[in-house]
Formats: structure tokens, C-alpha cells, sequence
């Protein structure tokens, strides 16, 4: 049976989805150690965020969540993942490049330690802007990585994923 996967928005205030994102971000953290964070902070954060979202139909009106972006209003990303067997497929490509469709600018942290995470935001065309050290709770430390200041930025993503 083949599945579809969809692209949707939830605006800030909204919290459908938060347990799902949860559910998604904790088998991360569990699989590979990084995406920390309280489970109240997440909500919070979450909920102050508008959340960019990839969504599998399933059979009989069932829906898994493949991958979200949650945003400030500012472009910075908080929280960005993806299903493992989703990954490599494209989907944090394309959620990047949705952002990009409403922000001139976007930033993010990234664990000085999370290789993959660093070679993604890379690939894409993020730029190391600074370290900060002691960054996160557990004492780690953090990349503050930005990409672009103006226009192009959805056609430079656009390029990437044709």
C-alpha cells in the first residue's frame, strides 16, 4: 500500500502535533543522544511556534509524523527533525526551504558534537557565526548557525533539492 506524505503549517498557539513532535524528538534523543530538552520547554516552545510538518497517510485515517520544523517568528529554528527512515529522503531539505519561503534570514544552534546535524545545515549553506560555550543545560556547547540576510535563499535551496 502506498502512502502519501503531505506538507502542513500550525500556526502559533496551536498545539496539534506537540505529542507527536515529542514522541519524534525523544526517539532522537534516545537513538542518537542529542535534542535534550525538558518536556515542558519543548511544549512551551512549541506552542510559541509556527510548526512546519511532513505527514505520512496512513490506512484508515492514521497520520505519522515524518518530520517539523518549529519556528519563531524571527526565522530562528528551534526544533528541527526527522523520522529516521524518512531521513536522507529529502524532508529536512524541503523543511528548510519552507522556512525560507517565510523568513529572509534563519538561524539555529547546533551541538558542536552533532557531526550530522553541523553536515547538514553545511550542505545547505548554514555559516558558523560563533560558538558559545557551556550553551546547553548539560554543559555542552553550541554552533550558532545562520543562513542568508536577504532574498535568495529559497532559490539557493531550491537548487539543492532539484
Amino acid at each position: 500500500m502506498s502512502a502519501t506524505v503531505e506538507s502542513r503549517v500550525v500556526d502559533a498557539g496551536d498545539d496539534a502535533y506537540v505529542d507527536d513532535a515529542w514522541a519524534l524528538k525523544e526517539s532522537i534523543r534516545q537513538d542518537e543522544g542529542v535534542l535534550r530538552q525538558r518536556r515542558g520547554f519543548f511544549r512551551d516552545a512549541y506552542r510559541r511556534s509556527t510548526v512546519y510538518l511532513f505527514l505520512e497517510s496512513g490506512p484508515v485515517d492514521t497520520e505519522r509524523l515524518v518530520g517539523f520544523a518549529a519556528v519563531r517568528r524571527d526565522g530562528y529554528i528551534l526544533f528541527l527533525a526527522v523520522a529516521d527512515g524518512y531521513r536522507g529522503e529529502g524532508f529536512g531539505e524541503r523543511l528548510i526551504a519552507r522556512v525560507a519561503d517565510d523568513h529572509s534570514s534563519i538561524t539555529c544552534h547546533a551541538r558542536t558534537t552533532n557531526e550530522s546535524a553541523i553536515g547538514f545545515y553545511r550542505h545547505l549553506g548554514f555559516e558558523v557565526n560563533r560558538r558559545i560555550d557551556n550553551y546547553y543545560e548539560d554543559g555542552g556547547d553550541a554552533y550558532y548557525l545562520k543562513l542568508g540576510t536577504g532574498g535568495g535563499i529559497t532559490e539557493r535551496l531550491q537548487k539543492l533539492l532539484s
